[in-house]
């Protein structure tokens, strides 16, 4: 039988995020302050995400969720084509870097009650990493630890037999 002894990189809780990831396209949506929160919302509709990130440039000034544009635009009636992402973004933004681990970000989103983390590789924010991306990851890791434990009842069984 093999050892039950797991190298930390096939535990879950310390696989890093640069290995999540990599199988994640390394795409960053993001919109501009002064953009419209409509245009935020049209292009978080086209790619069916929840959060965008506002760039100036290369620097992160926010992050924009539809959740931001539901209470702060559609629940007091402000025209979502004149309202400016810079009015409603979240500008203290919670970060993680690439090299860090699932756990991390699952104690960093419980911490501040978010449900998407900016990833900082090298000072630059490269994507981001929803609750839903490390949900599918706990399913993918879990199914195949349950194939090891069957395949190892398996060969108990029929080594017994």
């Amino acid at each position: 039988m093999e050892n039950p002894l797991r190298r930390p990189e096939e535990i879950l809780a310390f696989r890093s995020l640069r290995q999540i990831l990599a199988s994640k396209p390394g795409v960053l949506w993001c919109v501009a302050p002064v953009d419209s929160v409509l245009t935020a919302l049209q292009l978080m509709t086209d790619k069916d995400i929840g959060l965008v990130a506002v760039m100036e440039g290369r620097t992160l000034a926010g992050v924009l969720s539809e959740r931001d544009c539901a209470r702060q635009v559609l629940l007091p009636k402000k025209n979502a084509e004149l309202t400016r992402v810079a009015d409603i973004m979240v500008r203290n933004v919670v970060t993680i870097d690439i090299n860090r681990t699932f756990a991390d970000c699952l104690r960093l989103m419980h911490q501040h009650s978010i449900r998407h983390l900016p990833v900082v590789d090298n000072g630059n924010v490269t994507t981001v990493v929803s609750i839903r991306d490390l949900l599918s990851e706990a399913v993918i890791h879990h199914a195949k630890i349950i194939e090891e434990l069957e395949r190892e009842r398996l060969t108990i069984f029929t080594s017994t037999a």
